[in-house]
């Protein structure tokens, strides 16, 4: 298994599937470094050379953020809407939705399992 920026990846597949593994790098930034390092995306990962796989990984380090940088980055960027104190920064602090989903019904990612309250007692039960 070639291993690019810390990742191992898989052998058996196409180098433009196999980059996809890397947090950070979809199908078209995939496609994207396979076109400017000249390397052909349906060339199996286990046949690249030991060259190829350098210049793959140079070209990430050099121009991508990805992996534990790119992760450490999004925590950040959540710390600083939590610590302003900002609507979306109240939305995680609170574990609700972020970006305007409704959360009367459905939600149920970000609030997890129900949680069930007992109803009011009406008038007639308290006699």
């Amino acid at each position: 298994m070639p291993r690019i920026a810390g990742v191992d990846v898989p052998n058996e597949k196409r180098i433009d599937i196999a980059l996809t593994r890397i947090y950070g790098i979809g199908l078209f930034r995939s496609r994207e470094i396979l076109a400017s390092t000249r390397i052909e995306p349906n060339l199996r990962a286990n046949k690249l050379t030991e060259d190829e796989v350098s210049r793959i990984a140079g070209i990430i380090e050099s121009d991508y953020v990805v992996e534990g940088q790119l992760r450490r980055q999004l925590q950040q960027n959540i710390a600083r809407l939590r610590d302003i104190r900002c609507y979306r920064g109240l939305r995680h602090i609170r574990g609700l939705p972020v970006r305007g989903q409704r959360t009367r019904t459905n939600a149920r990612t970000r609030k997890g399992p129900k949680k069930t309250v007992a109803g009011k007692k009406s008038v007639k039960e308290m006699r």
